[in-house]
């Protein structure tokens, strides 16, 4: 993967979304969707003004999407995302960023080992970040699957499949309502969090709170492990209050129920704004007929991504947890 090759393929999406977006009057983000799109498809409608169809057509000229690699286009896509996301995004709406969806592959590879045609699902799918980068990442054959209510979100997820050529089986739709899916190997997701506003659906789930509304977070856990075959596992990205706020008993309650708590790896919180925004890699396994709880979960703070030598220490800490303490 070369740096450079990130930097011009950002570059040209950059131009070429710049250009429908004064001469369409949209935003950014929808000019985004159509670049992407066309550099997909490779080909101009006929039915564009002449001269601005002649201008799409030059910037199409300038790029040949088949010399990247999968992780550049991602990259890339992901650059000229967060340009338009920058300051007129909500809180839930930004992307996983590249150290953790790194570290995130590098954890379900250690977990899954030579499983091969792995079904891998993530209910909160966003702009499919973190779902590709994940996939990017695995030595075999794997089937995904993505569900995301925001139609600029799962729109900016399809043109990102399939600009890196991956074949991901998209829901747009309420994560927590009935999903047309069987149950998954692995489920990855940085859930939403916050209250999720229909209490009427929440009452469907275990998790749902007595009186107002349920925490989003919980209801998505809980719907993670209902869409996850025994022994699968899962990777979610959680606030750091997951286990100490209101309505945190009966999560445990429901955790040690069905599913195996192998691990919670805190984040650097350098990566937050702030303490009360930090957030943790929470990985669970559904509980089988097989399955057994490890001997001790896998507890620890991770250093910042950057130093290497930390980073070292913790990678080495984790091959020997998997070695020695996991059943």
């Amino acid at each position: 993967m070369e740096q450079q090759n990130i930097e011009n393929l950002f570059k040209w999406f950059d131009q070429m979304t710049t250009l429908i977006e004064y001469t369409e009057d949209i935003p950014y983000l929808e000019g985004l969707i159509e670049a992407g799109e066309l550099l997909h498809v490779k080909e101009v409608s006929a039915e564009i003004e002449k001269e601005f169809k002649n201008k799409l057509e030059k910037q199409l000229s300038k790029i040949n999407i088949e010399s990247f690699e999968r992780e550049e286009i991602r990259k890339a896509l992901q650059l000229a995302i967060l340009k338009g996301m920058k300051g007129a995004t909500q809180q839930n709406h930004y992307i996983t960023p590249d150290a953790v969806a790194i570290f995130i592959g590098y954890l379900v590879r250690k977990f899954i080992g030579d499983k091969k045609n792995v079904r891998i699902f993530d209910p909160a799918c966003g702009t499919g970040n973190l779902l590709t980068g994940v996939m990017n990442q695995l030595p075999y054959e794997t089937h995904a699957f993505g569900s995301e209510v925001d139609p600029s979100l799962i729109q900016l997820a399809y043109v990102n499949a399939n600009l890196q050529q991956r074949e991901i089986e998209f829901f747009h739709q309420d994560s927590l309502r009935h999903l047309l899916l069987e149950p998954v190997d692995i489920v990855v997701s940085d859930l939403p969090v916050g209250y999720y506003p229909d209490d009427e659906q929440a009452k469907n789930f275990t998790l749902h709170a007595e009186e107002g509304h349920s925490f989003a977070h919980h209801l998505f856990i809980e719907q993670s492990l209902n869409y996850t075959l025994a022994g699968g596992y899962l990777f979610l990205i959680v606030p750091n209050f997951l286990f100490d706020s209101e309505q945190s008993d009966k999560l445990h309650s429901y955790l040690q129920e069905y599913a195996h708590i192998q691990g919670l790896l805190q984040l650097p919180l350098s990566m937050f704004k702030s303490e009360k925004n930090a957030k943790s890699i929470l990985v669970l396994q559904k509980k089988g007929i097989k399955t057994t709880p490890p001997k001790k979960a896998l507890m620890a703070q991770l250093p910042s991504f950057k130093n290497v030598q930390a980073m070292d220490k913790i990678l080495n800490q984790i091959n020997i947890w998997l070695k020695n303490d996991r059943k």
